[in-house]
């Protein structure tokens, strides 16, 4: 009998007891499942990072964390966890997040805004580029970015992507380190910004970087708030430098009434809705990892903790 440990509130519990138990049983696995369980006799931790486990030295038998977030930048540097973290990488979310980043893309690609905002009644029969002569940039090429580069590929847009560390991405111009950053501003008409919150991106897009951009350039961040100066961002949106920016991730949230944001023009808000890990498949991909994990496989997702991603 293998001891699974979840360790998450008990709100995340009433939503995943279920199909977890579904999908260990599916998979065959023999496991005992609870929120309470001696530490010296865990096998595997289902965790989230607001959960109260913060300390994993008790847990001498443990041989994996998997995380039920996909950002694990909370987790990363406890210096306490020394067995294989699995970041979350749902396919559910995956979904969610492309469709989210592609309606959004394909709204500022469109010109969507002069249409169903207008007063006027303008008859602009100006038409709209095509997909080919519009440049994508996609901040972060993670799991979750590289499906929305493939997507909007699909699409036929030119799509370039930025990474601190070298990737490849058929068919994706990838570009890294600091000069590559400041080449990937320059392409970036539609910014998509999917970077991890790491003391590397806080305010990454500020005065000077978003000063690189195209003018009246777009922004989409479904990524993480911090990643954006917010006084930045306003001035940039005031000159014209940004033309409009769609943001679903902010530095608290829910975001402040009184902020900013929610009465300028030049700013979408969306409350965090842009992807969200769906429990009825987030738990096929925990128990595949339970399974590797007995079967001696490596993890999948395994996170590098040295970078946080």
């Amino acid at each position: 009998m293998i001891n699974v440990l979840f360790a998450a509130r008990s709100d995340c519990w009433d939503t995943y007891e279920a199909p977890l138990l579904n999908a260990l049983k599916a998979a065959g696995i023999k496991a005992h499942l609870a929120q309470d369980i001696p530490p010296a006799e865990v096998d595997y931790i289902v965790y989230a990072p607001n959960s109260d486990l913060q300390d994993f030295t008790p847990y001498t038998r443990a041989k994996a964390v998997l995380n039920l977030w996909a950002g694990v930048e909370k987790i990363t540097g406890n210096e306490t966890l020394r067995i294989p973290l699995a970041r979350m990488v749902d396919p559910g979310l995956t979904k969610g997040m492309v469709e989210w980043v592609t309606g959004h893309v394909l709204r500022y690609h469109l010109g969507m805004d002069a249409h169903i905002v207008n007063p006027s009644h303008e008859w602009s029969t100006k038409a709209p580029p095509l997909a080919q002569e519009r440049e994508v940039v996609i901040f972060g090429l993670g799991a979750l970015g590289t499906a929305c580069a493939n997507a909007l590929l699909s699409l036929g847009f030119r799509v370039a992507g930025w990474s601190r560390s070298p990737k490849s991405v058929e068919g994706v111009t990838c570009l890294n380190g600091d000069d590559g950053f400041a080449e990937a501003l320059g392409r970036a008409e539609i910014a998509v910004t999917l970077l991890p919150d790491t003391p590397a991106t806080t305010d990454i897009f500020n005065a000077e970087t978003l000063a690189l951009m195209p003018r009246g350039a777009f922004i989409i961040n479904p990524g993480r708030g911090p990643l954006i100066d917010d006084d930045a961002l306003i001035a940039a949106l005031d000159s014209g430098q940004i033309a409009h920016a769609t943001l679903d991730v902010f530095r608290i949230e829910p975001l402040p009434q009184e902020h900013p944001f929610w009465a300028h023009p030049g700013v979408t808000v969306t409350p965090h809705i842009a992807a969200e890990t769906r429990a009825s498949t987030a738990s096929g991909e925990i128990v595949e990892n339970i399974r590797r994990g007995e079967a001696g496989e490596p993890n999948l997702n395994l996170v590098d903790r040295a970078l946080g991603y």
